[in-house]
This record gives structure tokens, C-alpha cells and sequence, in this order.
């Protein structure tokens, strides 16, 4: 017979020695111990005294206990009658002998009564706490109730006074985060709806005296004859707050945590059918939200993270360097996983990732049939063998409608991964820098990004709340004023005011360093459909780019001759300005003739032809010839005019938005037609992009194209 076998045929009912004694096993264990004693001390001639003298001992030490936990006093009684009883009987066997049927008799029925008087006080102890619980609430319940009824007398008169609708109160529930609280009232009859009182959030705001940046919002009821009306009471936004220093393992189906609400609890977006579109100017704090979303994915031990980002990669950088340098180990001492699993900064690497993308949502369709039917369910089950793919797409709202023939195909490409890969779990998160009808006009944004964010920072141009969150009204930007706040609409809560973690860069690479283990590997089908592409993603020459633009200390000492700062240090120019300075007169003459040339159109002064001798490298304009006409637009028509590389600079600062031809004019103090020229002569040798748009043609730079 087996280990196993022998323990459960020997199995019996278990007893707990440490637990208590109840009425019956307490009557018991009196009587038996009585008539022990009682044996031993007529067996031993014990003096009957010290029997009686034990049982007042122990009926002292019981009342004394019981007063201490202020047991009633039948307790008390029942206790101490017991002992006294039960030490009675123990001298009366010991002198008469215990073995009689008179004793045993007689202790029997001791015991019976000393179970009955047990069960009895326990009972009436309980009923008694019980009362005493009961008691209290009700003291809680009333202190609260007048709080409540207060609340509820005071905004009942507010809301018939600002909205014309008299409404009852349900109910009135605080906040545990001491941020406010939230009142259920009943609409009144006659057709009024909840959408009448969320319009006059302002007007309720300003009655109320709320702080500034806290509301008084409304949104839907239980039924539609209902509304909840949230009142904040403390700007909770106000204050910064960095990322929860808990990085414990999420999942795409419990939510990913993006920022907190004004009622301080935390705001979870649930992306496993849902894509999410994030808009928010420079400088509201959208690169941050972008960190702490992509901390919230790398966290997850189901979700794999490829970003977009064709500005030099910025977005993804800080969780792919890290760990490609080295520059951190895991508490094991072993390299650790990059925080995103692919970072594309190119276009052609973008491309490349698209296009993977696809293959792996297409591959999954045929090869995961079999398991779909066993599920029943025409979603693919998302775990850490069948990762979901999450693609942040920084600017790609831009991207869908940029005029720009290359780009447009990248947008094509990102529209196809959200309109076929939903099942397959490929999702993704595109950002953008205002909420414009450019940016909402593709009905595929508006139809599968149900997860948005708006970062205002106080920023009013290009922020359509109406817009970004069609159907919720009383959303004013000057409500989050502040950098990371703004609105979030999920499909499980309305669009309200939200604000996002502060995430710093030490943060960062511990989350890299926390969650390296936790990536899950793409599953078996999926990298088949993926090959080269995905598995030599990390290879040296395709993340070449990435150490391109490493940043060195720069010098402050400027050479000989020249002053700190004065722009690029030619060696084309160095010789001639060092060896021949140009004297204060000589300069006052030249800044002379270039005013009186840009003003009369006056022609240049005749000079020999003088060819620079061809030479390797950068075409500069130190090295080509100096011949211009009247706005220098055809001065060195192979490399533009001198005033050229300002306008450049001018259009990269303008960012992905770009510059118009008449602002650049305006810029460099040219004519619009010189401008014209040079600039068309530019997008010619790659210089600068032209982006056809009809009236609102602009050029971009080609980092921002």
C-alpha cells in the first residue's frame, strides 16, 4: 500500500487543540476534571479544603478577566458559579467517595447545568456586541446622514437655481480619496435629461465656489432618469506627481494605468479591442504621457511594444540605449531586454516594420483557426504565449494625412494594420499635435480610437474638444491649465479631466531593468510570418542610426581670431579671415552697400570670372561664387543664395508644420519671388521638401518630412 493510500485510510477527524472552549467541550472538561480530582484526593487522603479553596481561586480569576473585557454581569455570575459548584462537589466526593452513584449522578448534572448557564451567557454576549455595533453605526450613519442631507439640501437649491431643474437627491457619497464627492439624484418628469445639467458644469462650478481647476461634472445615471453629478473639491492636478514606484506586472486585460483622475484614482485604458489617439501641443507634456505609456506596456507580461518615431527616434531611445550600451544589468547580473521590443526612427525601417506588422495579422488569421474554434470566440486569446502587439506611432495622426507622396504610403500602411489586425490583437497608439478636423477627419481614427487624450497645458489653438470628444459638453481647455493635464474619454468613461504621471529618466531604466524578464517572446506563429525582418532587428547596421546623433560636450574656447559662437568653424574660411581681418571701416562700408543693394536693386560691380577648384565633400557656400542679383537668388545657382541657409534654418525650426514661401520672405527681408526660386531650387537637390497643398503649400525640412 502507498504513502498516500495509508494516510487517507488512517485519516480521522482532526481536532484543534489551540482552539477555545465552547459549552459543551467546557462543561466537559470541568466535570471530567472534577471527578479526577475528586479520585486522586480520596485515593490520596487530600484534604477536602484545598479542592474548595482552588474553585474560589478560579472563580476570582475569572470575574477579574471578565471585568477586563467588560462581560456583563450574568457572565460574571455563570462564571464564577461554575468554578464555585464544580470545587463544592470536588470536596463533597473526596469526603463521601466519587465512585457512588449518588456522585456520579450529581456531577453529571453539574455538568448539564454548567453547559446550559455557558451557551446562555455566550449568546446573550453576542446579542450584546452585537447591540453595541449596531449602536455605534447607527451614531456614524446619523453623523454622516446630516453631513449628506446638508450636501444634498445645499446643491438640490443650486441646481434649480442655475439649471431651472429641481432634482432629488438619492444619495450623496464621498470620496475616499477626500477629493470630493458624488450625488445620484432623480430627475424630475417632463423630458429632463442629464445633458442639461453636464452644459451648465461651468455656471455649477462658479456657484459652488470651487477652487479653480476643480469641477462639478455630470454624466449618466443607472437609467435615464438619473444623473451623478462628481464635484472635485481639491485640484488634484495641481500638484506633480511622478510614476508609482510599483512596477508589478499588468495585463492588456486588466488595463493599462495612464494618469489619475481628479478624484486621485488611477485611470486605466483597455486596448485590447481599442485603438487610442493622444493630441497635445509642444510643451503640454505628450512626450511625457508617451513615457509613462510605454512604462505601463513594458510592465505588462502580454503586450510587445513597437514604436514609430521618424523625429531620430526620440519617443523609443530611452528604452532601447540603455540597453543596448549596457549601461544596466539585471539584479542577476545578465544583460537586460530593451523596454520596447522595436524602435524604428526611419522611414525605410518604419516601412519594414508595417509591412511585419501585416504579415504577422494575416499569418495569425489562417494559423490560429483551430484554436479560435476550440475558444468559440473570433477575438484571439491574448496571453504570454500569444502577445499582443501595441505599434506607438509618435505624430502618425500626421503621417495619415500628410500631402507628401512617401509619407502618404507610410499612412496607407498604418491605416491597414488597424482596419484587419483588431482580431489578431495589433493595435495601435498614434499622437498628434492638435486636435484639428485634419487630424479627425479619417473616419478610421474617429471609428476605432475610442481611447483618446487631449493635453491642453492651456494651449487654445488647434484644441476642438467638441471635436476630439463629440457628444461631452462643459470640456474647457482653461480647466487644465496645467503641463501633463488634460481630458481622457475611454469607452468606459466619459471624457473628464485627467493628469498624467510625471516619469523621469532614472525612472526609466529601472522600469527597463524590473520588467526585463517579464517581456513575453512572440509567439511561434507570428515570428514565422515576421522572419528576417523582425529577428535581425537589433543588427548593427540597423541600429546604426541610433548612434548617429550621440551628443559630445561642446567647447567653449573659440580659435584663434574668431569669436565664441560665431557659427561654423570653415576651414574654407578660416585662412582668410585669420590671416586678413576685416578693419571696422571696411565692415561699416560692406553692411552700407548690402542696405543700398536690398533697397535700390542696385547691379554688381563687374568682376573676373573666378571658378573654385572642384573639391570633395560638403558643397558649402565659402567655396562657390559669390555673384548675385538683386535678391541673391541667383547667386550660385547650384548652391542658393547666402541668405539661403537662414531660410533652411528658419523651415527646420518650424518643425513637421513647415514654413509658406511668404513667410520665409518675411523671415530673410527677400522678395517673394526670389524666395520662390531659391526654395524651389532647394527641394530640387534634396534640401528641403515641398508640400503641395494648393494655398497652404508649404516646404519642410527633410528631418520633418
Amino acid at each position: 500500500m502507498s504513502a498516500t493510500a495509508t494516510k487517507n485510510t488512517s485519516s480521522g477527524p482532526v481536532l484543534d487543540w489551540s482552539a477555545g472552549h465552547g459549552p459543551v467541550t467546557g462543561a466537559l472538561s470541568a466535570t471530567t476534571g472534577a471527578f479526577a480530582l475528586a479520585t486522586t484526593g480520596a485515593a490520596t487522603s487530600m484534604p477536602p479544603g484545598w479542592a474548595l479553596a482552588a474553585g474560589a481561586a478560579g472563580a476570582i480569576g475569572h470575574t477579574v478577566a471578565g471585568l477586563r473585557i467588560r462581560n456583563a454581569g450574568r457572565t460574571l455570575a455563570t462564571h464564577a458559579a461554575s468554578w464555585l459548584v464544580g470545587a463544592g462537589w470536588t470536596t463533597w466526593a473526596m469526603t463521601h467517595g466519587p465512585l457512588t452513584w449518588a456522585a456520579l449522578g450529581s456531577l453529571a448534572t453539574i455538568g448539564i447545568g454548567i453547559g446550559a448557564a455557558a451557551r446562555s451567557s455566550a449568546l446573550f454576549e453576542e446579542a450584546r456586541e452585537e447591540e453595541a455595533i449596531a449602536a455605534e453605526q447607527r451614531q456614524i450613519a446619523a453623523e454622516l446622514s446630516a453631513d449628506r442631507r446638508a450636501i444634498a439640501a445645499e446643491w438640490v437649491d443650486r441646481i434649480q437655481r442655475v439649471c431651472s431643474i429641481t432634482v432629488r437627491v438619492v444619495g450623496v457619497e464621498r470620496w475616499k480619496t477626500g477629493a470630493g464627492f458624488s450625488i445620484d439624484a432623480e430627475l424630475p418628469p417632463g423630458g429632463a435629461t442629464w445633458t442639461k445639467i453636464a452644459a451648465e458644469s461651468a455656471r455649477l462650478s462658479a456657484d459652488a465656489r470651487l477652487p479653480h481647476g476643480c469641477t462639478a461634472t455630470a454624466s449618466p445615471g443607472i437609467h435615464q432618469g438619473r444623473v451623478i453629478i462628481d464635484v472635485t473639491t481639491v485640484n488634484v492636478l495641481l500638484e506633480e506627481r511622478t510614476y508609482p514606484s510599483d512596477y508589478g506586472p499588468l495585463s492588456v486585460h486588466t488595463g493599462i494605468p495612464w494618469g489619475y483622475r481628479t478624484n486621485a484614482e488611477e485611470v486605466l485604458a483597455y486596448l485590447r479591442e481599442q485603438c487610442a489617439l493622444i493630441v497635445g501641443p509642444t510643451g503640454s507634456g505628450k512626450t511625457n504621457l508617451v513615457h509613462s505609456i510605454l512604462a505601463g506596456f513594458a510592465r505588462a507580461d502580454d503586450m510587445l511594444t513597437w514604436v514609430i518615431d521618424l523625429n531620430a527616434g526620440s519617443a523609443g531611445l530611452p528604452w532601447v540605449l540603455p540597453a543596448l550600451n549596457g549601461d544596466i544589468k539585471a539584479p542577476d547580473g545578465k544583460p537586460v531586454r530593451p523596454g520596447v521590443d522595436w524602435l524604428a526612427g526611419t522611414f525605410d525601417e518604419a516601412m519594414i516594420m508595417l509591412d511585419t506588422a501585416v504579415r504577422v495579422a494575416k499569418q495569425r488569421k489562417m494559423g490560429y483557426q483551430d484554436l479560435l474554434a476550440k475558444a468559440n470566440t473570433d477575438l484571439l486569446p491574448i496571453s504570454a504565449k500569444i502577445p499582443q502587439i501595441e505599434l506607438v506611432i509618435d505624430e502618425g495622426a500626421e503621417i495619415l494625412v500628410s500631402t507628401d507622396r512617401q509619407v502618404r504610403k507610410l499612412g496607407e500602411k498604418i491605416l491597414e494594420v488597424i482596419r484587419i489586425a483588431r482580431a489578431m490583437g495589433i493595435r495601435t497608439v498614434l499622437t498628434a499635435l492638435g486636435a484639428t478636423g485634419s487630424v479627425l477627419s479619417n473616419l478610421m481614427i474617429r471609428r476605432e480610437a475610442k481611447v483618446r487624450v487631449a493635453l491642453t497645458g492651456g494651449e487654445t489653438e488647434g484644441m476642438d474638444l467638441s471635436k476630439m470628444f463629440p457628444g461631452s459638453r462643459g470640456l474647457r481647455v482653461d480647466q487644465a491649465p496645467h503641463k501633463g493635464a488634460g481630458f481622457m474619454a475611454t469607452p468606459e468613461s466619459p471624457a473628464a479631466l485627467f493628469k498624467a504621471w510625471r516619469i523621469l529618466p532614472n525612472q526609466i531604466r529601472d522600469i527597463i531593468a524590473a520588467t526585463s524578464d517579464r517581456h513575453p517572446r512572440l509567439d511561434e506563429v507570428s515570428a514565422k510570418a515576421a522572419g528576417p525582418d523582425y529577428t535581425r532587428r537589433w543588427d548593427a547596421e540597423r541600429i546604426a542610426w541610433m548612434h548617429e546623433h550621440t551628443a559630445t560636450e561642446p567647447s567653449t574656447e573659440a580659435p584663434a581670431g574668431r569669436p565664441a559662437g560665431g557659427g561654423l568653424n570653415l576651414s574654407a574660411l578660416r585662412t582668410e579671415q585669420e590671416a586678413a581681418p576685416v578693419a571696422p571701416e571696411d565692415e561699416m562700408l560692406r553692411r552700407f552697400r548690402e542696405q543700398i543693394d536690398a533697397q535700390f536693386a542696385t547691379a554688381p560691380e563687374p568682376s573676373t570670372p573666378n571658378t573654385p577648384p572642384v573639391r570633395p565633400g560638403l558643397n558649402l557656400s565659402a567655396l562657390r561664387g559669390d555673384s548675385s542679383d538683386t535678391d541673391g537668388a541667383t547667386a550660385g545657382r547650384d548652391g542658393g543664395p547666402d541668405w539661403l541657409a537662414d531660410a533652411i534654418a528658419a523651415i527646420a525650426e518650424a518643425g513637421p508644420t513647415g514654413m509658406k514661401p511668404s513667410a520665409v520672405a518675411d523671415r530673410v527681408n527677400r522678395s517673394r519671388q526670389a524666395v520662390r526660386e531659391a526654395l524651389k531650387a532647394a527641394a530640387e537637390r534634396g534640401e528641403l521638401v515641398y508640400r503641395d497643398n494648393g494655398p497652404h503649400s508649404v516646404y519642410v525640412h527633410p528631418d520633418h518630412a
